[in-house]
């Protein structure tokens, strides 16, 4: 599993025009990808740090300020750019793999506490966000 956590000040996903999920006050982006090798674990792992990671305004995590996540699926991120021009996504899970985590990486961090806003599993998305700092920072479960 590999997410990209930014820390934004405002973030929005909008689907055929309308905003289905968007953060009004700071809080992290979490760009989410599953690969065929996830199961519970990883999910259980993930989740744990994105509420618990201090990459909020003075060192504070999700769950230290009550701030909320923006969790959007993005299979992109197991492409492979490293033959030709055009990526390959076979290390990326199949939808109906990848969405069972997907929503249970979700619950998971709201089992937590933590209000979780989401895009539409699946959906052409357009991503809106407002990166503070800039902080960004890539995890994959395979090195923690």
């Amino acid at each position: 599993m590999r997410l990209v956590l930014q820390r934004v000040t405002s973030a929005s996903v909008t689907v055929d025009g309308q905003v289905v999920g968007a953060l009004e006050r700071p809080g992290l982006l979490a760009l989410v990808g599953i690969t065929h090798t996830d199961g519970p674990q990883e999910v259980a792992k993930m989740a744990e740090k994105t509420a618990h990671l201090r990459l909020l305004e003075g060192e504070r995590s999700l769950l230290d300020e009550g701030a909320p996540l923006l969790a959007v699926s993005q299979f992109t991120l197991y492409g492979d750019a490293k033959k030709g021009r055009r990526p390959s996504w076979s290390a990326a899970a199949p939808g109906p793999v990848s969405q069972p985590l997907f929503e249970a990486y979700v619950q998971a961090v709201r089992d937590l506490g933590i209000q979780v806003e989401t895009g539409v599993f699946g959906a052409d998305m357009q991503v809106t966000l407002t990166n503070d700092g800039p902080v960004t920072l890539i995890l994959d479960s395979d090195s923690l």
